[in-house]
């Protein structure tokens, strides 16, 4: 008897292309600028931080200039140029670790790893998330963080865990240490000046804060991880044809070692320990970290024994597979740019503020939080939201009775949390695209963690007062 073929059922909705939402953001944002009216606060310079500064009060409106249909591929092409330093940083970077990669040194040292952490493998995600916080709360580390990704991934893979699980584990440990912030010099740091309070004082309870991120999140990451290591079936990038197959490393055979492997792992040690020199004790960023990785790619390829053709081949085939990646980045730009040159961002700010005014007293305070994660959507930067919020918050504080200590743990716990999880932030974009993972992925893995964080900042936002931080 024949039987009938199962109805497949049909999905009422089906997330849409990354690039496709991408520019349904910017299109939100052109709207908001024939709906929201433009407005400026005037701008003074502090002298003592360097950056220039809001004026409280002096919010007023200027000649509206909302986009233009016919303009909106030219803002998609400012936020490409915007953001051309971070996306030629990532080409390198993917191409130079397609050379590392190819070696199968990071492979062969990792899989040896792994086996000796045989029964251990859950302590991986907790050492991982602490040391690269190290880097959030001392030096800012953020897009930083993308050269280490990679290192991340074959770490996971090596031990039977998913991309996801890699990316993870560094990107959100430089996440939750730029959260906490001890002695973060661009979020708590210029927060502070502009407050008016002891440079880095409360670090007590940042440390608190920040211990209690990374067991949480360790627990969710592992939680996850598990799932995935007895099932890859239900890991969410599994359907992803350029990561499909890339799970349960641990169960091939470890590629044996041979003496050119012990080269490109001194060149990758020397280059690694002048990165962490140069971005702690000399300030580089972009431009130096994008140079020093791209000798390190091409010097680890000669280690090996490529030639200079090879080294060639092999970068452009590591830099056309992160295209896509790369771009979305001065996608997301472009939404802040529409903004920004619209003279809109000062008006959503004001408007928040003004309505914390409306608040019953005993809801102010998380009204400042959820006004603050407000802004933290609005703008990326750090240094930028601290400029803009921070001259707002601290007036606004001293009007409601809360200490200003507390206005900056309101204005770092929002700032540090959304980083993670928007599609703006170049950091986020950055290692997503390093690692291949679709924002869509990266988001139906993470929001719940997401939200799990707010409340805890919450918490401890709810707390301060009461123990009189």
């Amino acid at each position: 008897m024949e039987t009938k073929p199962k109805k497949v059922r049909k999905k009422i909705f089906k997330m849409p292309h990354t690039y496709v939402l991408l520019v349904i953001l910017v299109l939100i944002a052109v709207a908001l600028t024939y709906l929201i009216p433009a407005g400026e606060f005037d701008r003074v310079e502090n002298k003592a931080s360097g950056e220039t500064l809001i004026v409280p009060g002096s919010y007023h409106l200027v000649k509206a200039n909302p986009v233009k249909i016919y303009e909106i591929p030219v803002f998609i092409f400012k936020g490409l140029v915007d953001a051309s330093d971070i996306i030629f940083f990532i080409f390198i970077i993917g191409g130079a670790f397609e050379i590392i990669n190819s070696t199968n040194v990071i492979n062969v040292f990792t899989g040896r790893l792994a086996s000796k952490l045989k029964g251990k493998e859950g302590w991986v995600v907790p050492i991982f998330l602490s040391i690269f916080s190290i880097g959030g709360f001392t030096m800012g580390m953020s897009s930083e963080v993308l050269v280490f990704v990679p290192i991340g991934i074959l770490m996971a893979r090596s031990l039977g865990y998913d991309v996801i699980t890699g990316t993870a584990m560094v990107t959100l440990g430089a996440g939750i240490g730029y959260t906490a912030g001890l002695m973060n010099p661009f979020g708590v740091g210029l927060a502070q000046i502009i407050a008016q309070v002891p440079l880095y004082s409360g670090m007590w309870y940042r440390a608190i804060i920040l211990v209690v991120l990374i067991v949480v999140t360790s627990i969710y990451i592992l939680k996850y991880a598990n799932k995935v290591k007895a099932d890859p079936s239900k890991s969410v990038v599994y359907d992803v044809p350029d990561i499909k197959m890339e799970f349960n490393e641990s169960e091939k055979e470890v590629p044996k070692l041979e003496k050119y492997h012990y080269y490109v792992l001194a060149v990758l040690i020397i280059g690694l320990s002048v990165l962490i020199w140069g971005i702690s004790r000399k300030e580089w960023y972009i431009d130096e970290m994008a140079a020093m990785f791209l000798t390190m790619g091409v010097a680890s390829g000669f280690a090996a024994g490529y030639g200079p053709s090879k080294i060639a081949k092999i970068f452009v085939t590591g830099a056309k597979s992160i295209t896509f990646g790369a771009l979305i980045i001065g996608l997301a730009r472009s939404i802040f740019i529409v903004m920004q040159d619209t003279s809109i961002i000062d008006t959503i700010i004001n408007d928040l503020f003004i309505g914390l005014n409306k608040l019953p007293s005993s809801l102010q305070l998380i009204g400042m939080y959820i006004a603050q994660t407000l802004v933290s959507l609005v703008i990326g930067s750090s240094s930028g939201q601290a400029t803009v919020s921070m001259p707002i918050m601290t007036p606004v504080s001293d009007l409601l009775g809360i200490s200003r200590q507390t206005s900056v743990l309101i204005f770092q716990l929002p700032d540090g949390f959304t980083n993670s999880i928007l599609p703006t932030s170049s950091a986020t974009m950055g290692a997503l695209s390093v690692g291949r993972v679709p924002f869509d992925k990266w988001f139906k893995f993470f929001w719940k963690l997401e939200v799990l964080w707010l409340l805890i900042g919450a918490v401890f936002i709810l707390l301060a007062p009461v123990i009189g931080y």
